[in-house]
C-alpha cells in the first residue's frame, strides 16, 4: 500500500474543498471497496478524505412523495428500513442479495454506487487492463471472461458493474443527487454509470470534484408486483452472473407499465424503455414476456466463456416477469 495523507471532513462544503484540485484524492466512508483496491495497488490515492462525519445518514421523506436516502446510510439500514420495506421492497430485496451481512453493515448508499468492477484482470496488476491503465489492453476479451459483459462492451473493456442495489434503483427510476463546486445537480440512476467506450477507466458521470449526497426514490415503488432474481455461482456472497429487477403496474391481468433492469451483463445496469413498452397493455403471459427478453438481448454478444449468459438472461427475464405479475414476492 502506498503512502497517503489523511484528512476528515465535517460537512459537504469541507469535503469539496478537500477534493478540489487534488486529482489523487479519494473519499472514504465504509471503505469496503477502496481499501481492497489499495491493498492490491490498483488504487493509489495520494490523499484520503474521511467523510463519515458528514450529515448524510438520514432516510427521510423526499420531494413529490418519494423517499430520500442519504449517501452515508448503510446498506443494512436501507434494507431494513420500514418505509423501504413497505414502499420499495424491490430495493430491499436487491440489497439483501448483495455481499455479506458484515459488508452491508459498513457499505453505504454512495459507496455502493461508486464501487468498481470486480474483474480479476482489473485487480491483477501483473496483467494489462485498460480500466486500470488506459492504453494497454483488455486481458478479459481473450482470457477468462465467464462473468463478463454481453451488452454495451467495447474493444477496450468487457467488465461489468457489480452492484445489486444499482439494478433496483435503475428499475425504480431513482435519481442520484450530487454536489460540486458549481452547486447541486441530479443524475438519473440509469445515466449515472457509463458504458466503457474508449474511456473504460471512467466508471460514472460523477465529476472528480463532486460528491454524492443522496439518492431520491420516486413516489411509485411498485410494491405489489416486483421481483429481483440474482443468478450466481453460489447462494452465499457472490456477484451476479445475471440479475433482473422487474417492476410492474397492473390492472387485473393487464400490464399498464413495466420496468426492467439487468445486472451482471454490462458496465452499467441495463435498461431499454423501448423493450419495456412492448408489455404496455398486454396480458401477463410467458408468450408476451419472451419478445421483451429477445428485445433486451438483441445486441448481446458473448466472448466465448460467457456466451451462455445470453440465453440465461432471457430465461431470467421471463421468470422475473412471471413472478412480478403473480405478486409472488408480496407478503
Amino acid at each position: 500500500m502506498n503512502l497517503f495523507t489523511y484528512t476528515r471532513a465535517e460537512d459537504v462544503e469541507g469535503a469539496l474543498r478537500e477534493i478540489a484540485g487534488n486529482g489523487g484524492g479519494r473519499f472514504i466512508a465504509g471503505g469496503t471497496n477502496l481499501i481492497d483496491l489499495m491493498k492490491e495497488n490498483v488504487e493509489r490515492p495520494s490523499r484520503i478524505i474521511d467523510i463519515t462525519r458528514l450529515p448524510l445518514r438520514k432516510v427521510q421523506p423526499g420531494d413529490d412523495g418519494g423517499l430520500r436516502l442519504g449517501a452515508l446510510v448503510t446498506n443494512t439500514d436501507v434494507e431494513y428500513n420500514t418505509e423501504v420495506e413497505r414502499r420499495y421492497p424491490l430495493l430491499s430485496k436487491a440489497i439483501l442479495a448483495g455481499a455479506s451481512p458484515q459488508l452491508r453493515n459498513m457499505a453505504t448508499v454512495g459507496g455502493n454506487l461508486m464501487q468498481r468492477a470486480r474483474c480479476h484482470y482489473f485487480y491483477d496488476t501483473a496483467t494489462p487492463c485498460n480500466k486500470r491503465e488506459p492504453g494497454t489492453s483488455c486481458s478479459a476479451r481473450a482470457g477468462i471472461n465467464r462473468s463478463h459483459a454481453i451488452l454495451g462492451a467495447s474493444g477496450h473493456c468487457i467488465a461489468v458493474n457489480p452492484s445489486d442495489m444499482s439494478v433496483a434503483l435503475a428499475a425504480l427510476g431513482a435519481v442520484v443527487l450530487v454536489a460540486g463546486p458549481d452547486g447541486e445537480r441530479a443524475i438519473d440512476c440509469s445515466d449515472f454509470h457509463r458504458l466503457p467506450g474508449d474511456t473504460p477507466h471512467i466508471d460514472t458521470n460523477l465529476g472528480a470534484d463532486e460528491i454524492i449526497t443522496a439518492v431520491d426514490l420516486p413516489a411509485k415503488g411498485f410494491a405489489r408486483h416486483y421481483a429481483y432474481i440474482k443468478i450466481r455461482d453460489r447462494a452465499s456472497y457472490s456477484f451476479a452472473l445475471v440479475s433482473v429487477a422487474a417492476a410492474l403496474e397492473m390492472d387485473g391481468d393487464t400490464i399498464l407499465e413495466a420496468r426492467l433492469a439487468l445486472g451482471g451483463v454490462a458496465h452499467k445496469p441495463w435498461r431499454d424503455p423501448g423493450a419495456e413498452a412492448l408489455l404496455h397493455g398486454k396480458s401477463a403471459t410467458p408468450e408476451n414476456f419472451q419478445p421483451v427478453a429477445e428485445a433486451l438481448l438483441r445486441d448481446a454478444k458473448g466472448f466465448g466463456q460467457n456466451n451462455f449468459k445470453i440465453e440465461l438472461a432471457k430465461r431470467a427475464i421471463v421468470r422475473a416477469l412471471g413472478r412480478a405479475a403473480a405478486g409472488e414476492e408480496h407478503p
